[in-house]
């Protein structure tokens, strides 16, 4: 493990290095995505420069070399979530394209399972990537969607979210950590709560692996997805965290090479998880290259780090809140390093574009959480999101663009 040293760890980023029109760039949109280490960008470039084969079904050395990467890569990425050695452990981990896809399978795979007046429970703080597949199910079986809205502090109400089980609820879902209040929900107890009732669990984990690996043992959903590009990999990979029991319970989520046992004119027969669920040429560089980034986080001080990211929260936050017309939404302790708000002498879109003139980078909208913006009674909000490679320049910057901002257009 590295002392973690920030200046070392940020120069590990190379595109921290750029400058616009003079001024350095100030990236606080890793809530969106995360920027990538110089391990990972030379990663994808060895793949493609020397090992560039196809896999699983290949003789010859450049494809058993592609396979063994790519599946030494599935191992690197279960170590360091904490799966139980070997045949133990109850999961399986499954290459997707994101967190998007991951929860889409899920939901095709449950269609069989849930029938009309099954329940689901939802929280109004998810992403749209957790609330619309969700949708879409109930339409297609007849379930309903019971909807917990988050208290003023923009904590989830647990117990409104407990009461909401009856013995119709079949499945919940929800977020590990909010991409727009920062809030991290009690996934252990959530999880243990459901199981007590028999009801499936799906964590979406998108905000949360960025700050730390996480411990798929000590959490124990039933399904866990997360987002290769958020986690300081490449774009277009991901994973799902699965119940062996219940994948493989799962009618095939696509179909084609690869997952297949047996095909004959007569029928075809299906692998299990989780080849089941990997048709096709999967993206082979960017799974080697997200186990590449999990090595890189492997190595990261994650108590100092939490720290470091802890520091950068209070700092803003505090200097944000001395704006006038200031308003920001998500205030519970422990929350991870996201600053949404909106000043009352700005349109959150206006205070993205013209900050951006200071080369600071920060998101605007409705953050893909349509439902939470109204429940918060706003059409938007500004998002500054922080990563461990971030420093104190950056609030400084973000404070001083604002102050910019403002006598722009008042």
């Amino acid at each position: 493990m590295r002392l973690f040293d920030q200046p070392t760890l940020r120069a590990d980023f190379p595109i921290l290095n750029q400058k616009h029109n003079g001024k350095p760039l100030v990236y606080l949109d890793n809530g969106a995505t995360s920027q990538k280490p110089q391990v990972v960008l030379d990663r994808l470039a060895k793949f493609y420069a020397a090992e560039n084969s196809n896999i699983h079904r290949g003789v010859h050395r450049l494809s058993q070399e592609a396979t063994d990467a790519y599946e030494r890569g599935r191992e690197v990425i279960k170590e360091e979530l904490g799966f139980e050695s070997g045949a133990e452990s109850s999961h399986e981990l499954i290459f997707v394209r994101g967190a998007t896809e991951g929860i889409n399978l899920v939901t095709h795979g449950l269609r069989e399972q849930l029938a009309e007046d099954d329940e689901i429970i939802l929280t109004v703080m998810e992403h749209h990537a957790n609330f619309v597949p969700w949708q879409v199910l109930a339409q297609e079986t007849g379930a309903t969607i019971n909807y917990i809205a988050p208290l003023d502090d923009g904590a989830l109400d647990l117990d409104a979210w407990k009461a909401a089980f009856t013995t119709k609820t079949k499945v919940a879902a929800f977020t590990h950590v909010s991409n727009v209040l920062g809030t991290v929900n009690p996934v252990a107890e959530m999880v243990r709560f459901a199981r007590e009732r028999d009801v499936t669990t799906l964590v979406d984990g998108a905000q949360a692996l960025p700050h730390g690996p996480i411990d798929i043992n000590a959490l124990d959903p039933d399904f866990y997805v997360f987002s290769g590009h958020k986690v300081y990999g490449p774009d277009g990979t991901g994973v799902l965290l699965g119940r062996r029991d219940l994948l493989n319970s799962f009618p095939p989520y696509q179909t084609g090479g690869d997952m297949i046992d047996i095909v004959a004119v007569e029928g075809s027969t299906f692998r299990d998880a989780p080849s089941r669920f990997e048709a096709g040429t999967p993206n082979i560089s960017g799974g080697i290259a997200l186990a590449e980034a999990f090595r890189y986080m492997r190595d990261i001080d994650w108590e100092a780090a939490h720290k470091h990211e802890n520091s950068l929260l209070t700092h803003a936050t505090e200097e944000l809140e001395k704006l006038e017309g200031m308003k920001i939404f998500g205030k519970t302790r422990g929350k991870a390093p996201i600053v949404s708000f909106v000043l009352d002498w700005a349109h959150a879109h206006d205070v993205g574009q013209l900050i951006d003139t200071s080369n600071v980078a920060i998101r605007v909208g409705h953050h893909c959480c349509q439902p939470l913006m109204t429940h918060l009674g706003v059409p938007a909000t500004a998002r500054a999101s922080f990563a461990f490679y971030n420093n104190h320049d950056d609030v400084e910057a973000l404070v001083a663009g604002l102050h910019k901002v403002k006598r722009f257009l008042v």
